[in-house]
C-alpha cells in the first residue's frame, strides 16, 4: 500500500514564505509526475504546480515567479517554495503523485493568508 504525507501548511502573513513537503512510502515501484494541487472553499481542485520525473516544470499562471517546485527521487519526496503568499493563496494544498502507474493524493494541509 502507497501512503502520501504532507506537511508545511500553517498561516502566515500576506508576503510570508512557507515550503510544503509531501513523502511518499510503502511498496513503491516506479513514480512519475508529481504535483502540488489546491481547492479553496466553495472551488473546484486546481493544478498549483507539476514535475516531471526529468526534472521538467510547469506552473498556474497565478503563482509563477513566486513558487517553485522541487523532488528528491532518492527521498520520494516533492516540495513546494511559496513565497510572496497572498489571501488568495489560502486553500487546502494536495500533493499527487503518479506511483506504479496509478494516482495516489496525500490527505492535504491547511495553508492560510492573513494578517
Amino acid at each position: 500500500q502507497v501512503q502520501l504525507v504532507e506537511s508545511g501548511g500553517g498561516l502566515v502573513q500576506p508576503g510570508g514564505s512557507l515550503r510544503l513537503s509531501c513523502v511518499a512510502s510503502g511498496s513503491i515501484s516506479s513514480i512519475g509526475a508529481m504535483g502540488w494541487y489546491r481547492q479553496a472553499p466553495g472551488k473546484q481542485r486546481d493544478l498549483v504546480a507539476r514535475i516531471s520525473r526529468g526534472g521538467s516544470t510547469n506552473y498556474a499562471d497565478s503563482v509563477k515567479g513566486r513558487f517553485t517546485i522541487s523532488r528528491d527521487n532518492a527521498k520520494n519526496t516533492v516540495y513546494l517554495q511559496m513565497n510572496s503568499l497572498k489571501p488568495e493563496d489560502t486553500a487546502v494544498y494536495y500533493c499527487n503523485m503518479l506511483i506504479n502507474v496509478r494516482d495516489y493524493w496525500g490527505q492535504g494541509t491547511q495553508v492560510t493568508v492573513s494578517s
